[in-house]
């Protein structure tokens, strides 16, 4: 087991990775103060629910089991969440587990942070999306059919868990999502790890475990130093959000779950890269080697075709970037270099939207 700690100063937490980490007695019954309630959905809980219920021995515990899915990411689903809490007399010092991906992790956090107003939970992700980003940083939240986790709240975790096993059930559509927040460390911060995942993207799709507990760890580093330095995205955290802006306005027009968070910011950091290439802040041939490992990975490199520019600009328009009624991009000034502005010509955005959607 690797730990990657993040050091918040009023507060730190560790984030765990390894194998077989789900059946480890103790290791999740160590963050639990008095009772727990473990949140997953109808995917995750056939295999990993009475896992986790074993693993916590002798605390005592329930189960609230979701739908599964990016559609049900809502206020509807999340009542049930409190319905069980309320129903079973969970109070103040219980603590909820989420058990599964991003959707469960975003979803159990907000309901801790809205519980009594406020209540510990715990991590257990067992997507490669969720290990690299969603379940690190205390983003929490559910989506409006207007915008994508346009309602919750900042909440951190105690721990993050995350069990390399689980991802041996995920199926390779979803793997290859995951494969997108990964890359995008190398995008904006690491050229060096940029240059590792060009030359172990086929260990990667092939599920090699020393490569994805590599890739794991470092995307677990990156998002751990990141959040230390600006933990309410007043600045640089910001900067996670490649493609992200382009990538949230795909989901929500496209309807929730159509097409799944990884795919869509794989596309919007094709988009990304084309806006900062017209801005003559990176050369073609350094486009080019950014579309490249997005195909790699087998992801999207362009939104769908029913998507209008006038349809981008709407969505984008809510995203919670906007300062001032200005759309603020995350851009690219080369591999491992980027920054966040709403100062460039827009005129290059529009171009962008225009190619895209023609």
């Amino acid at each position: 087991m690797q730990t990657v700690s993040i050091d918040l100063g009023h507060r730190r937490y560790p984030i765990q990775i390894g194998s077989g980490l789900i059946d480890q007695r103790g290791l999740l019954s160590q963050h639990v103060r008095d009772r727990a309630m473990v949140v997953t959905n109808s995917t995750i809980a056939p295999l990993y629910l009475d896992q986790t219920l074993a693993a916590l021995g002798n605390t005592p515990c329930s189960s609230v089991i979701l739908p599964d899915g990016e559609s049900f990411k809502n206020l509807d689903e999340l009542t049930r969440i409190f319905t069980a809490l309320l129903s079973e007399n969970f109070d103040r010092s219980c603590t909820l587990i989420a058990l599964g991906g991003g959707v469960v992790g975003d979803m159990t956090g907000y309901a801790a942070a809205s519980y009594q107003r406020g209540v510990d939970f715990i991590q257990l992700p067992t997507t490669l999306l969720a290990q690299v980003d969603s379940s690190v940083g205390g983003k929490t939240g559910v989506n409006h059919a207007l915008g994508k986790n346009m309602i919750g709240a900042f909440h951190q975790p105690v721990a993050v868990i995350a069990d390399m096993d689980t991802l041996a059930t995920l199926d390779n559509r979803e793997l290859r999502a995951g494969l997108a927040e990964v890359i995008k460390y190398g995008f904006i911060i690491d050229a060096d790890f940029f240059s590792w995942l060009e030359d172990n993207m086929d260990a990667l799709l092939a599920r090699d475990v020393v490569a994805t507990a590599t890739a794991v760890r470092r995307s677990c580093e990156i998002k751990a130093r990141v959040v230390e330095a600006d933990e309410r995205e007043h600045g640089r955290r910001a900067l996670l959000n490649l493609g992200h802006t382009f990538g949230h306005a795909i989901e929500a027009a496209m309807g929730y779950g159509n097409w799944l968070h990884g795919e869509a910011v794989g596309a919007g950091i094709a988009m990304a890269l084309d806006t900062s290439a017209r801005l003559g802040l990176i050369d073609e041939r350094t486009q080019e080697r950014g579309l490249r490992l997005i195909e790699r990975c087998g992801l999207p490199t362009a939104p769908p075709a029913t998507m209008t520019a006038d349809t981008f600009l709407q969505y984008m328009a809510r995203d919670k970037k906007v300062s001032g009624g200005n759309i603020r991009l995350i851009l690219l000034d080369g591999i491992g270099q980027s920054h966040v502005s709403a100062n460039y010509n827009h005129d290059a955005l529009h171009a962008t939207l225009a190619h895209f959607t023609a």
